[in-house]
């Protein structure tokens, strides 16, 4: 085919537009849904996403709360919740999504695959953080809906203060809640779930996470939100990753 010399360059404004479009009307094909996107894989060479935290990083802040949550037994552990927003945002530089079709045809289907990678900021949009990684696999089609049903296992990276994974629906039609299935780091022991709010389908997601278990979270994800719309964008400065505009050591 053609497209086999598409390039990642390639990819415009117009064509996520007309991504955009096609789920909203369905009047399209899942062969041009996945245009776009096909022979891009998932770079799998980041330093920052292969290594895993083993012992206390240099990090104060991360040390205080570590040694808080070391303090806890299991039934001392803080129940009480707090937020945690991100914005979720594919700018289409890390290879993503991948779709793995389990058989050919003209949408998706039971059992098709697909990972994916996006990049993740602080919810006042003012700081990188770091990345989500995971799967979707499709469980139904929903015509009435003009969407499909997806069960979803992925985690978000939070450079040197850890991560937290989370699995459960995720519904291109509407809103969805995942269970958070724990973490690491400052996210060691955390439970609770995660609401997921689709802005921009499927590049754009704001989440918000009621999370139990752990020490007070760190100022600086804590920050005011923008309110999520289809045209928020992250500072010039955070996506650049300038000094100031990241937190230490984002996983990339």
């Amino acid at each position: 085919m053609a497209s086999n010399a598409m390039s990642l360059q390639s990819i415009s404004l117009t064509s996520l537009n007309n991504l955009y479009c096609n789920h909203l009307t369905h009047r399209t094909s899942l062969l041009h849904f996945s245009k776009p996107f096909q022979n891009l894989g998932i770079s799998s060479s980041g330093q920052d996403f292969t290594s895993r935290t083993t012992s206390t990083p240099k990090n104060p802040t991360l040390s205080r709360a570590l040694s808080k949550n070391a303090g806890d037994t299991e039934h001392s552990r803080p129940s009480k919740v707090q937020e945690l927003s991100v914005y979720e945002i594919n700018e289409l530089d890390r290879h993503s999504p991948k779709i793995l079709k389990n058989a050919f045809s003209l949408r998706f289907g039971l059992g098709d695959l697909v990972p994916f990678t996006n990049k993740l900021y602080t919810a006042d949009l003012k700081k990188r953080v770091g990345i989500t990684a995971g799967l979707c696999v499709v469980i139904e089609h929903v015509p009435e809906k003009k969407g499909e049903r997806f069960e979803a296992t992925y985690s978000f990276y939070f450079g040197d203060y850890g991560h937290l994974s989370v699995q459960g629906p995720y519904l291109t039609y509407e809103d969805t809640f995942l269970a958070v299935m724990g973490g690491s780091g400052i996210f060691e022991g955390a439970y609770g779930q995660v609401k997921l709010r689709q802005l921009v389908y499927p590049t754009k997601l704001f989440y918000t996470f009621y999370l139990k278990g752990i020490a007070d979270l760190p100022l600086e994800l804590t920050g005011t939100a923008v309110t999520p719309s289809k045209d928020v964008k992250p500072a010039p400065e955070a996506k650049a990753t300038e000094p100031g505009a990241t937190i230490k050591n984002f996983t990339n």
